[in-house]
């Protein structure tokens, strides 16, 4: 038992980048400049979910399966942004147009069918001296959006990536300092 396993994110950070940025090689090596930090967000709505699928095979002579095996996972992060800008807007909705119709205003244009686009994501979390970054070099805006606009609370936009693999290098992985993650000798 040692409570300074437990993990309590004091600071989170999520940053999105074109898919290809170079990642960093560890926990605290400064970010490649072309990762962009989407700014304030909830503090209860940063989530990573990791899904795993099984098949089952079931035999005659058993009332319970007798092998089980692995079909696929699911990987996603949630978060619920509080900065409206034009970047965020496009990582909320998968993509889109961005232009300047006049000086000082703005066109946003949600991608059609088929023009949504992958982005490069890091989750970093921080406790005290503990540092981690999840790193998804290859991810989705995969749910649709519904903007509530109240007249009482600040209007959020829902980003929800789903990770996505590849036949080249690790679909998601964690960098961190934490020496309770040092391999057992």
């Amino acid at each position: 038992m040692d409570a300074d396993e437990i993990l309590i994110a004091q600071k989170a950070y999520v940053y999105l980048a074109d898919v290809g940025t170079v990642a960093p090689a560890d926990d605290s090596v400064a970010l490649d400049p072309d990762w962009r930090n989407v700014g304030y967000f909830t503090p209860d709505s940063l989530k990573l979910n990791d899904e795993p699928a099984f098949g089952q095979v079931e035999s005659h002579q058993s009332l319970r399966p007798t092998r089980r095996f692995q079909t696929g996972e699911t990987e996603s992060i949630a978060v619920d942004l509080q900065q409206w800008s034009g970047e965020n807007f496009r990582a909320v909705y998968g993509g889109g147009e961005l232009t300047e119709i006049a000086p000082g205003h703005y066109k946003f244009v949600k991608p059609n069918i088929g023009e949504r686009g992958d982005v490069a994501a890091i989750i970093e979390v921080i406790d005290g001296t503990k540092r981690y970054r999840w790193v998804v070099p290859r991810c989705t805006q995969v749910e649709g959006v519904e903007l509530g606009l109240q007249r009482t609370a600040e209007s959020i936009l829902p980003l929800r990536l789903e990770v996505m693999g590849s036949d080249v290098g690790d679909a998601s992985y964690l960098l961190t300092n934490d020496d309770s993650f040092a391999p057992a000798a």
